[in-house]
């Protein structure tokens, strides 16, 4: 298959990015990739690239985002399952399910879930110093250029993060009731988290652009929990890593997957600058929604389905759908072109073609 076109480029990832933070104009609309193993493998095999040369691909794509972090460089202090992978940081297992795709790691065995008082507060959470940021600096430098993030769609996501050790279901009644016990893990967590973060920015923050957080919040059809409780148990938490942020003067964008609008409120009450996901199938997520309720408040990071065109339409289609999300979004800026969540194992590559394509025909101001 023949490469992308790209659309011209007067500016560099970094002011691209930056810029429709802020709603000013750019030369074309940011774009991100995100992909699961066995279709990113297919995707570059057809564009000529290697599965492991991530900045090749993006150059090729046009994508205008780096990810970034620290260093696990502690011990594994959880017990290792048969035939199974242990997050060393989080303690959680998961276990390899195949499909006709490829497959996907899933969560199971959770080690909190029915377990006492006592066994969750103290779960082992891992300190400082099992983290490095000691290199940040030399590896960022390259990619001067780019819209450099730290974070993830898992940073501060505590109902997801809690659910992998303690299952859903324990998690979401502890948390509604406030179980002191779960209180404590959650917070232990956080300040995990913070301390990494801080120590990051302390080291490296004038080549970080933006902070990226999570919260999944949403079913496709209604709240997962109510505006109440996430202001009463959740908000504080989420605060404190934008405020955080905001003390070293870096905006914040927070994934939340699935119906999660009512929240975006809340959210630039506490000075969030974007969002991200924007799932156009989920209840008052689809674009038209979006804009009128929230343009030029909230900078959009997303609305490309990975369950619509992208995985079972043809390529026109999938042409057809990027081209009226960019209609609808890319007026007044702000908008940031990404897919809902991980590019899916069933999509066909033809259609990652299409959309990367239309991604810089009809992405340009």
């Amino acid at each position: 298959m023949a490469g992308i076109e790209k659309a011209k480029e007067t500016m560099s990832s970094k002011e691209r990015v930056m810029r429709t933070f802020a709603f000013e104009k750019t030369d074309r609309v940011p774009i991100d990739y995100m992909a699961n193993p066995a279709v990113h493998e297919r995707f570059c095999k057809a564009l000529g690239i290697g599965s492991k040369d991530r900045s090749g691909l993006y150059q090729a794509l046009g994508v205008d985002y780096w990810g970034t972090g620290a260093r696990f460089v502690g011990k594994n202090r959880f017990p290792v399952l048969k035939d199974r992978m242990t997050d060393p940081v989080y303690g959680y297992n998961m276990r390899w399910v195949p499909n006709q795709s490829g497959g996907y790691w899933d969560f199971c065995d959770f080690p909190l879930q029915g377990a006492d008082e006592e066994t969750i507060a103290n779960f082992h959470v891992p300190s400082r110093e099992d983290f490095s940021v000691e290199s940040l600096r030399e590896e960022l430098e390259p990619f001067s250029d780019k819209a450099v993030y730290i974070g993830s769609a898992g940073m501060a996501d505590i109902i997801n993060s809690t659910g992998r050790v303690m299952g859903m279901e324990d998690t979401l009644v502890n948390l509604l009731t406030e179980d002191e016990a779960t209180m404590t893990y959650v917070e232990r967590m956080v300040d995990m988290e913070l301390g990494i973060l801080e120590m990051a920015l302390e080291e490296a923050g004038d080549l970080i652009d933006f902070v990226w957080i999570g919260e999944d919040l949403g079913t496709q059809r209604a709240p997962m929990i109510s505006l109440e409780m996430y202001r009463n148990v959740l908000r504080p938490f989420h605060q404190r890593y934008i405020d955080l942020a905001r003390a070293y003067g870096k905006p914040v964008m927070v994934h939340t997957c699935g119906s999660s609008s009512w929240v975006y409120e809340d959210f630039l009450e506490m000075g969030v600058n974007a969002v991200d996901t924007l799932q156009p199938e989920a209840v008052n997520m689809d674009p038209r929604y979006l804009k009128e309720h929230f343009g030029g408040r909230l900078s959009f990071h997303g609305c490309i389905s990975t369950v619509g065109p992208l995985a079972y339409g043809s390529p026109a289609e999938v042409e057809r759908m990027v081209k009226e999300t960019l209609e609808i979004m890319m007026p007044g800026g702000g908008y940031q072109l990404a897919p809902t969540h991980m590019i899916q194992d069933n999509t066909p590559v033809e259609n990652l073609f299409a959309m990367y394509q239309a991604a810089h025909t009809y992405g340009g101001y």
